[in-house]
C-alpha cells in the first residue's frame, strides 16, 4: 500500500511537469513579431528581452543564431545558479539526516495511524531543526518552466531567430533526424540521474522523474524546434557539470555509508557494552 501511494505520488509530480511544460504549446501563444513595443507584461519582459539578447549575441558572432541560444542558455543557468545552489546543500543537508530519518522509522515502524502521524510530526521536526526543505529538488525546474516558454515563443516571433541555422537543421523547425531529441533525452536522464544519486532515501520520492522526463522531452523534442532540444541539452550539460562540482555523488554516497557505518559499529557497541553489564549481573547473582 505504502508503495501503491509512493508510486501515485511520483506520477502526479510528473504530470504537474507535463502540464507545466504543455503551457508551451498553448495558453498565452502569440504568433505577432516581438518588437520593443509589443503590449503585454510577458511579450515586454519576458520574450522580447530573450528574442533581443539571443540576437545581440548571434550578431556579436556573425549571425550565429544556434549560438546566441547556446550563449544565452549557460547565462540563465548562471542566474539561477545561486538557487541551484542551495538545493544542492539542502540535498546535502538531506544525506546527512538519512541516519537519523533510519532511526525514527525504527522508532515508529508501526503501521497504526496513531504512530504514522508521529513518524511525520516528528520527521518535519527534523527538517526545520536542520533547514532542510525536501521541496527544494523540483523550484529550479519549476522556475525554468516560464524561461523555456519565453524562448519558445521568442523562437517563433523572431523571424531570424526562427530561420537561423545549425548544422543540418533550421532552429524554428524540429530536427529531421531526430538526432537532437535522442541526445536531449539521453541528457535529460544523465542529469536527472547525476542529480540524485548522491540523495537520501526520503527525498527520492521523486526518483520517477529519473525515467518519466526523458521520454516527455523526446516526445516534445520530436515535435518542437530544434533551438528548444538545444537549449535543453546545453541545460542539462551544466546541471551535470554543476552537480559534479559542487556535489559530487560518489563522494556523497562514500559518506552517507560511512555515516551508516558509524551508527552500526555505535549500536554494536552498545549492545556488546549491554550484554557484559547483563552477563556481569548474572554472575553475581549465581554467586
Amino acid at each position: 500500500m505504502k508503495k501503491r501511494k509512493q508510486f501515485k505520488k511520483k506520477i502526479l509530480i510528473a504530470g504537474l511537469i507535463v502540464a507545466l511544460m504543455a503551457i508551451l504549446t498553448g495558453c498565452g501563444y502569440s504568433t505577432d513579431p516581438v518588437t520593443a513595443d509589443s503590449p503585454g507584461i510577458w511579450s515586454h519582459y519576458i520574450v522580447y528581452p530573450l528574442s533581443w539578447v539571443i540576437t545581440w549575441f548571434a550578431n556579436l558572432f556573425g549571425g550565429d543564431y544556434a549560438l546566441g541560444i547556446i550563449i544565452v542558455t549557460i547565462l540563465v543557468r548562471l542566474l539561477i545558479l545561486p538557487l541551484s545552489v542551495k538545493q544542492i546543500k539542502s540535498q546535502k543537508a538531506m544525506t546527512k539526516l538519512q541516519p537519523k530519518m533510519k532511526e525514527l522509522q525504527a522508532k515508529y515502524s508501526s503501521k497504526d495511524n496513531e504512530t504514522k502521524q508521529k513518524l511525520q510530526q516528528e520527521t518535519m521536526r527534523l527538517y526545520q531543526e536542520n533547514s532542510v526543505n525536501p521541496m527544494m529538488g523540483c523550484l529550479p525546474l519549476i522556475i525554468q518552466m516560464p524561461i523555456l516558454m519565453g524562448f519558445y515563443q521568442a523562437i517563433y516571433r523572431t523571424q531570424d531567430i526562427f530561420t537561423g541555422h545549425f548544422l543540418w537543421m533550421t532552429l524554428g523547425n524540429p530536427d529531421p533526424f531526430y538526432i537532437l531529441p535522442i541526445i536531449a533525452a539521453i541528457t535529460t536522464f544523465l542529469s536527472s540521474k547525476v542529480s540524485m544519486m548522491g540523495q537520501t532515501q526520503q527525498n527520492k520520492s521523486m526518483a520517477a522523474i529519473i525515467y518519466v522526463m526523458p521520454v516527455m522531452i523526446f516526445i516534445m523534442a520530436l515535435t518542437m524546434p530544434s533551438a528548444l532540444a538545444l537549449y535543453w541539452i546545453v541545460g542539462n550539460l551544466f546541471t551535470i557539470g554543476q552537480t559534479l562540482v559542487f556535489n559530487n555523488p560518489f563522494k556523497a554516497r562514500r559518506e552517507q555509508a560511512a555515516a551508516e557505518e558509524a551508527i552500526v559499529e555505535e549500536a554494536r557497541l552498545k549492545k556488546k557494552a549491554s550484554n557484559m553489564k547483563a552477563s556481569k549481573k548474572g554472575g553475581k547473582k549465581r554467586k
